[in-house]
């Protein structure tokens, strides 16, 4: 039904009822369907189409409404990028900018689960080799900038919505999920102090410039404190990876934030960048298991207090 609720869309553009009173499209098209006997659903999409028309507009209720309002969204977005015509500045003649949030606000307040990476990328492929190389990666980075100014109009904090976009996932629902995830964390006693830990976790691995291996050797811990630390982690990984799969973000950081006592007890007692190459080695891998667990839901290093 999606599939001719498309191809029927946007008819009514060409009655002279739309042509004299434009802000009949939709509603026109709603009419002309259910005059020539398509089903009820069809003819609601026909209206849906244009859903929202504004920010703060209601959205598409039905499935086919859902699928045609969404799709005509990212393929007008895709398409011009695609030929170089993105907006710049205060200029934006194609409204690319509302068909942006428009499509975001249906994948996030109708809660579908839907990659947008991919959506924006079979859209790219649809118009073949008409359409720039990096049209869909465009699009991903313009609409991931709309969904800064719609979390900021919801007061979110920027440096939540920071730690979140800096994975880039790919589903906008997912992204409501964790943003909601890390508001929650922010306000735990531990949180600052595992933030700062992971902002150094990050330098320090930034300016390491050798190898070390994925998961640490327990044979190297000699420190009772990183001996603790990898404990700790060993016993929280298996805790969190179904929670990370259902998507239970807060979850997943309430339970990381009781490593809060063994981080602090490492940085203030081991020595990272010791002589022995084996064991700075280890204890680097340590360090980045440790992150790892937390850029499963965001980047907290990117969180600001003061």
């Amino acid at each position: 039904m999606a599939a001719r609720a498309g191809m029927l869309s946007r008819c009514d553009l060409m009655t002279e009822m739309v042509y004299e009173l434009p802000e009949m499209q939709g509603i026109m098209g709603r009419y002309q369907a259910l005059r020539d006997g398509e089903p009820e659903e069809l003819a609601q999409a026909m209206e849906e189409l244009y859903l929202p028309r504004f920010a703060g507009d209601r959205l598409p209720q039905s499935l086919t409404g859902l699928a045609v309002a969404l799709a005509d969204r990212l393929d007008t977005l895709v398409g011009i990028f695609g030929v170089g015509e993105k907006p710049t500045g205060d200029k934006d003649p194609f409204a690319l900018r509302r068909a942006a949030l428009g499509a975001l606000r249906i994948l996030i307040e109708r809660n579908l689960a839907l990659d947008l990476k991919d959506l924006l990328s079979r859209a790219s492929l649809a118009l073949g080799d008409k359409a720039l190389p990096d049209a869909a990666t465009q699009v991903y980075e313009f609409m991931l900038e709309r969904l800064r100014g719609y979390y900021a109009d919801q007061g979110v904090a920027p440096d939540v919505f920071d730690a979140v976009a800096e994975l880039r996932p790919g589903s906008p629902a997912d992204i409501e999920l964790r943003i909601k995830a890390v508001t929650a964390f922010r306000t735990l006693p531990e949180a600052e102090a595992l933030a700062a830990a992971n902002k150094r976790i990050r330098n320090i691995l930034r300016k390491s410039e050798e190898p070390y291996p994925r998961l640490p050797d327990s044979h190297l811990l000699l420190e009772e404190a990183e001996v603790s630390l990898a404990d700790a982690i060993a016993r929280v990984r298996p805790q969190v990876a179904p929670m990370l799969a259902a998507g239970r973000y807060e979850q997943v950081l309430s339970t990381l934030a009781g490593l809060s006592q063994p981080v602090d007890r490492f940085f203030e007692e081991v020595m990272v960048m010791c002589d022995d190459p084996s064991v700075r080695a280890n204890r680097l891998s340590l360090l980045a298991s440790l992150g790892a667990l937390f850029l499963g839901v965001a980047d907290i290093a990117r969180l600001q207090w003061g």
